[in-house]
């Protein structure tokens, strides 16, 4: 039976100006939080570290989505030496999930930048599982669901702050579990509902489901 380690990013702005010839992407990760799953999908570890960004900075804008400030990241490792650690601690025979390709996609384009090289990390990336594609697939549908929409959808109660990383790689494993563990998804009533009608009508029910459940 297989393990599963479900890994969350947060990210910072770099510059234009400091894009230089041997960086030139538009983020750089300052924190990987991540959770492990055995083979029941149940939680039996964790990872989390702040990163040092060594081109990006924080401003206002980050700072009050993630919580992470300035003096969180002083003391951190950077992203080769993160890397490290996370990639050690990740078991052989697990596979990496994440809600939708973009940390994939920001592991590859900083491993690269920054020569990060380990032997396993391209196993890891080769077998990577986005669960953002994955829940559109077993909803039978098109478009791109937020990890918020997906979780109230699921019927799963969201916990902690939204764009900690630790905390999203919880919820995201919440509902992997769920989807892994049930053949047929069990889907909130409201959404349930709305699914049943066309897909113009689901893009305006979400927002009514939404509402519905506040009040509730």
């Amino acid at each position: 039976m297989n393990q599963y380690v479900v890994v969350d990013l947060e990210m910072c702005k770099v510059p234009y100006s400091n894009r230089k010839k041997e960086f030139h992407g538009a983020n750089e990760t300052i924190q990987i939080g991540a959770v492990l799953l055995n083979e029941k999908y149940e939680v039996v570890d964790e990872f989390n570290t702040y990163v040092r960004p060594e081109f990006g900075s924080l401003d206002w804008f980050i700072t009050n989505l993630t919580g992470i400030t300035s003096k969180d990241l002083k003391s951190a490792p950077t992203m080769r030496e993160a890397m490290k650690a996370f990639i050690a601690w990740i078991p052989e025979d697990a596979f990496v999930v994440s809600w939708s390709d973009n940390d994939l996609k920001q592991i590859q384009k900083e491993a690269e930048a920054k020569l990060i090289e380990d032997e396993r990390l391209e196993s890891i990336l080769a077998t990577w599982i986005d669960c953002q594609k994955m829940f559109s697939e077993r909803l039978e549908e098109e478009r791109i669901f937020r990890l918020s929409e997906a979780l109230i959808a699921a019927d799963i109660i969201q916990e902690g702050h939204e764009h900690d990383g630790l905390v999203d790689a919880e919820n995201t494993a919440k509902l992997f579990a769920k989807m892994m563990l049930e053949p047929e998804l069990k889907l909130n009533s409201y959404f349930e509902s709305a699914h049943s009608e066309s897909s113009d009508s689901l893009c305006f029910t979400m927002g009514d489901l939404f509402k519905n459940l506040q009040l509730a």
